[in-house]
């Protein structure tokens, strides 16, 4: 065997966790071979190189080996070489995510937090609907 579907080869080498979840990633336009995107009966051969993005990480790397068969890790990292660019950007993007704020901190409004409720129901309690308002009341 020396030509395999790529769908297949994503899946035995486990990038991705089922067969269709690497076809539609193929379908949508995510998994490029030789800087070409591909369709999923596009078969793959030694030597070729693809580009398969997973989240916001497109990973680079060269086929080294075909199989159909889904294996254990140690056997699927032997069918391919992640290139070096493609390491290094990979270790940027973690160094940034480490380094950023957690999204949930930037929202503002929503579902009130256990210390914001404890705020409004003292506040309802002092006295929130008797306040002054500007509104006119025709007498």
């Amino acid at each position: 065997m020396d030509k395999i579907r790529i769908d297949k080869w994503l899946w035995a080498a486990r990038f991705y966790k089922t067969r269709s979840m690497a076809t539609d990633e193929i379908g949508k336009g995510r998994v490029a071979v030789n800087d070409q995107t591909v369709k999923a009966s596009r078969e793959v051969k030694v030597g070729d190189t693809v580009k398969a993005r997973q989240g916001d990480i497109t990973r680079t790397v060269k086929v080294l080996a075909i199989s159909d068969q889904r294996g254990p890790a140690p056997t699927a990292q032997a069918l391919y070489e992640e290139t070096n660019d493609s390491l290094d950007l990979r270790d940027k993007i973690s160094v940034q995510k480490r380094l950023s704020r957690e999204p949930a901190l930037s929202i503002e409004q929503g579902r009130p937090t256990k210390r914001n409720r404890r705020d409004l129901e003292k506040a309802k309690q002092v006295g929130w609907n008797d306040r002054w308002s500007a509104f006119l009341d025709p007498d």
